[in-house]
């Protein structure tokens, strides 16, 4: 007789399952149980979690910025799900973000009801269109915001304003926040891009801000605006040279242009100086050391 033991269905299917690695040494239960944490990933910490705790929040900061890398991202419902778990922690680090911004530029409680609408429509367009830098939406409000609010106190007196190329709202929508309980104030937002120019609409629109779109580029907006315009601006559009260029139909009207600039503003003065005869001020940016903004009260072409 055989010395050969018979093996059961069952018990194969076990020695099956041991020979691929299938069963680990707590048997199936131990398995399935290991299985479901792996698939869950790596667990976030609750919302409260994140109070007072720098790791924390830059965590949650990480995630807000992922958020705005992902245009055209993940299913509606599932970022949904994602928020729910991290709204409280990204909610507390914009609010922190914004108290910090309003209080190197404080603002009437009308005004702040205004930026705060502004604020929502961009972060809901942000998730399917590049507004602004998704690194920077931790420090929205002092990177965007009060950059743009430290531009008005330069021009007390302007009431019609051009912002050229507005893309995500800064600064000519922030200036039309500021401005909207004085009379006859008027911010004209240029820009060329299409998408660009819809997400500025519907944030003028929910916002109720004395603004006006206009999808078109800024040489041809120069070249057939007939309003009187008190002030210009555009931030982070083009060099210095070209902003002369686009500017130079209102500069010669009277109006003065407002320039937020960077590190590398000597350069740009010196490139523009070969084309123009700039009368300009350089006032040192409140939001950044090493910027400043270029005051233009006259340009010459040479």
């Amino acid at each position: 007789m055989s010395s050969r033991r018979k093996i059961g269905a069952g018990s194969r299917r076990e020695i099956g399952r041991r020979r691929h690695g299938k069963i680990g040494v707590g048997g199936r239960g131990h398995d399935k149980t290991a299985r479901g944490k792996r698939g869950q990933g790596p667990q976030r910490p609750a919302a409260s979690e994140t109070h007072d705790n720098p790791a924390a929040e830059k965590r949650a900061a990480g995630r807000l910025a992922a958020d705005g890398r992902a245009a055209g991202n993940p299913a509606p419902e599932k970022l949904a799900a994602r928020n729910s778990a991290t709204g409280r922690a990204v909610s507390d680090i914009l609010a922190a973000d914004k108290a910090r911004a309003l209080a190197l530029f404080p603002v009437s409680r009308e005004t702040e009801k205004r930026l705060d609408r502004f604020i929502d429509a961009l972060l809901r367009w942000q998730r399917r269109l590049n507004l602004v830098a998704p690194s920077t939406l931790p420090v929205l409000w002092t990177r965007h915001v009060a950059d743009s609010l430290q531009l008005p106190p330069l021009a007390p007196k302007a009431r019609t304003w051009v912002d050229l190329g507005s893309g995500g709202g800064f600064p000519g929508i922030v200036i039309a926040c500021a401005l909207a309980d004085e009379p006859a104030a008027r911010v004209h937002l240029v820009e060329s891009n299409n998408k660009k120019a819809a997400f500025l609409r519907e944030a003028v629109r929910a916002a109720a801000i004395p603004a006006t779109v206009h999808a078109m580029r800024a040489e041809k907006f120069g070249e057939s605006c007939a309003e009187s315009v008190d002030a210009v601006t555009a931030r982070a559009l083009a060099p210095l040279k070209t902003l002369c260029d686009q500017a130079f139909p209102f500069i010669a009207r009277g109006a003065v242009a407002l320039f937020p600039k960077g590190q590398d503003v000597d350069a740009e003065l010196t490139e523009a100086a070969k084309y123009w005869r700039v009368e300009a001020t350089k006032v040192p940016s409140k939001t950044s050391p090493e910027g400043s903004i270029v005051v233009i009260h006259g340009l010459e072409a040479r």
